[in-house]
């Protein structure tokens, strides 16, 4: 005689099942999580760096002007470069560089180290930058996660303050939701938190276009942050609302050695002058 069960376990086992894909699809759609959505088309989490929308979003132009003002040869990196023969970046004049250390509140750059130390140890003067995501977390988290994972400053004449590097979303949106006040409210948070803990203004690195688009052109931060301008052409062209002139300029990103090159507005005591504070 046949017997027959009961369905009851079977609905359970169902309902076990939906449990369960309803708390990963929970952790797909956390922000600021190893295991955020990555939508088709966009790049992953992580692997964002300094300048990377420029092109799209403002076009590249010819090679930088002859200029009568001094003007210090530098590099930006990130994981993407990977090991860094920072002596032929030497040799080649490049006196100062700049190493991604984190993003968001969820990415270390894993060839930090190796970067940030080895420009160190041929002579240049280099600091640390923090690619920001608003949509994940405040600007106050995002400061402490980056001070707290390399972006720290010390004054040892060849560590620069922080960057906070805020530009297009590679993710989403352009502002990441963000309105203009909103936008402005999220920087100063995060450079008064660095200021705090590190007693340094940070550097904000942007393009006029996304600042103009994203914070309303805001010039609240021109008397105290120093400015890296990002412009793939022969002059940095228009700063943003409340700079007079910029401390740093990206100009390209096919550059030798290392495609992100830089030039700081002055001599290399002036690139001394940002460390010492």
């Amino acid at each position: 005689m046949p017997v027959h069960r009961s369905g009851t376990a079977g609905r359970g086992r169902i309902a076990a099942v939906g449990i369960l894909l309803a708390f990963l699809t929970s952790l797909l759609t956390m922000p600021g999580t190893a295991f955020a959505a990555h939508k088709p088309g966009t790049p992953a989490r992580g692997t964002a760096t300094m300048g990377m929308g420029v092109i799209a979003h403002d076009g590249q132009g010819g090679a930088p002007h002859e200029t009568l003002a001094t003007q210090t040869e530098g590099v930006d990196v990130s994981n993407y470069q990977g090991n860094v023969n920072w002596t032929t970046l030497w040799n080649s004049g490049v006196r100062w560089a700049y190493t991604k250390a984190t993003e968001g509140n969820y990415y270390t750059n894993p060839s930090f180290a190796q970067q940030y130390n080895g420009s160190y140890n041929v002579g240049m003067i280099r600091g640390a930058y923090h690619f920001a995501t608003p949509n994940d977390s405040s600007g106050a988290n995002q400061a402490n996660y980056f001070v707290s994972h390399g972006g720290g400053w010390s004054r040892d004449g060849k560590t620069l303050p922080g960057v906070l590097d805020i530009e297009w979303n590679p993710y989403g949106s352009a502002c990441y939701g963000l309105s203009a006040a909103g936008m402005v409210s999220w920087i100063r948070a995060f450079t008064n938190t660095y200021k705090s803990l590190t007693g340094r203004d940070a550097v904000i690195y942007t393009a006029t276009s996304w600042w103009t688009q994203c914070t309303g052109n805001s010039g609240a931060f021109g008397s105290t942050n120093p400015l890296w301008i990002a412009r793939y052409n022969t002059s940095p062209g228009t700063l943003p609302a409340g700079w007079g002139y910029q401390t740093m300029w990206q100009y390209t990103s096919t550059g030798p050695t290392v495609g992100d090159h830089d030039k700081f507005n002055g001599a290399f005591d002036r690139v001394q002058a940002l460390a010492n504070g």
